[in-house]
């Protein structure tokens, strides 16, 4: 029972005494403090953070810089890269243009050459056979008079006349021209 008393005074005390923060009487200390709080913490952003942050901001800032100076130097390389690959490019071209022309021309050369040479022979063979051919003509007609005079001659000895080897190779030769 003294502890239930002994509360009831404090909370009575408390009560009486309101909150501590508001008594008029604390104020004068409250705020003494309140000001040396806050020149502490200025003086330690002043003196020690704010300039900590301030040397990192401008260490970004140079390399911001220096690295968009960089970028702006290897663009300007790629550039002068991609201009010289250009002009590699079209050069190789004109000369690769130049070198199928070339080769075009040669082939052209030795395929005019070559025809010729074709047509020579296809010439020389094509009077060979046409040579050839009138001797084979020659002897079929040779042969055809031949055959023709000996037939007829035997058909007329076989029907009972009596004809001349003369007569009949003329009559042939006659039959012949047309």
């Amino acid at each position: 029972m003294a502890t239930e008393t002994t509360v009831a005074e404090h909370g009575a005390e408390a009560a009486k005494a309101g909150i501590p923060q508001l008594e008029f009487a604390h104020f004068p200390n409250q705020i003494f403090w309140l000001l040396v709080a806050l020149v502490v913490i200025y003086v330690v952003l002043s003196r020690i953070a704010l300039p900590r942050i301030g040397a990192v901001l401008a260490e970004r800032r140079g390399t911001i810089t220096n690295d968009l100076a960089a970028a702006e130097e290897l663009k300007q390389k790629a550039r002068d890269a991609e201009k010289a690959y250009n002009d590699a490019l079209a050069t190789a071209r004109s000369e690769a243009a130049k070198i199928v022309a070339e080769a075009k021309a040669e082939i052209q050369k030795d395929l005019d050459a070559a025809t010729a040479k074709a047509d020579a022979e296809i010439a020389a063979k094509t009077a060979e056979s046409e040579k050839v051919i009138g001797e084979i003509r020659a002897g079929a007609l040779q042969s055809v008079t031949e055959v023709a005079g000996a037939t007829a001659q035997e058909l007329v000895s076989v029907l009972g006349g009596n004809a001349d080897a003369a007569s009949i190779q003329a009559a042939v030769a006659a039959r012949l021209k047309g």
